[in-house]
């Protein structure tokens, strides 16, 4: 078997690439010295997984060039990389996501969605912790390794042709996982590095980004630990 990854030399590309290894699988990492010519990158592959850049300024004009390539290609699957609550007004890059979805949905291709949660590797805990928002909300945050496990999973095995599954290893405030770790976590200004992130802080000061974790667990065929879920 043989799988694209659009957007595969980044870390969610690279864990993903890392799980479908394991199983064998010959994983095709693509980045932007293939988007000239997609199509023919990804000709002659089984499936794909499309990820989008970070903040892409207009993810659903990625996504459809994307999916136009891998329908002329006669790539028969795509897995979409989207987020936990892609529909999230006050985010505008969630709602591009939710867009992007729709195109995927109606693509005509085979298509599962996968919705992570924020990634563990994310949090810096190797030391004292500084957050532009607050530290007391809950998450749902998911490992980068069990994402591309489950990213494997449905890439290769029958039966998730239609699903749309939220991921998350587990559920933590992230003053729990700083202590666990034994650093301080202090709350800081917002950087205002980007104004896509500044409303993100902003929702998640007010909501955080809660995601369960019972279906990581099924599709990974272990049973979820009663602390995590």
């Amino acid at each position: 078997m043989r799988v694209a990854v659009v957007g595969g030399h980044g870390k969610t590309g690279r864990a993903v690439c890392a799980a479908l290894a394991g199983r064998g699988v010959d994983a095709r990492p693509l980045g932007r010295a293939d988007w000239a010519d997609l199509a023919g990158a990804v000709a002659g592959c089984d499936a794909a997984y499309v990820i989008a850049p970070n903040l892409h300024p207009d993810e659903p004009a990625y996504v459809a060039e994307a999916l136009t390539a891998l329908t002329g290609a006669g790539v028969r699957r795509a897995v979409y990389h989207s987020v936990a609550s892609p529909y999230a007004p006050a985010m505008p890059h969630h709602l591009g996501k939710a867009v992007a979805e729709d195109l995927v949905r109606r693509s005509g291709l085979g298509w599962t969605i996968l919705q992570p949660g924020a990634y563990l590797q994310n949090l810096d805990l190797t030391g004292p912790l500084d957050l532009p928002y607050s530290p007391d909300v809950p998450f749902g945050f998911l490992d980068l390794a069990d994402l591309g496990r489950a990213a494997a999973v449905v890439l290769t095995e029958p039966g998730h042709d239609g699903a749309t599954y939220e991921l998350a290893t587990r559920r933590a405030t992230v003053r729990e996982l700083a202590s666990e770790a034994g650093v301080d976590v202090r709350r800081v200004p917002d950087p205002q590095l980007h104004p896509w992130l500044s409303a993100m802080f902003a929702h998640y000061d007010d909501h955080g980004l809660p995601v369960g974790t019972r279906v990581l667990a099924w599709l990974l065929g272990r049973p979820p630990s009663p602390a995590t879920t």
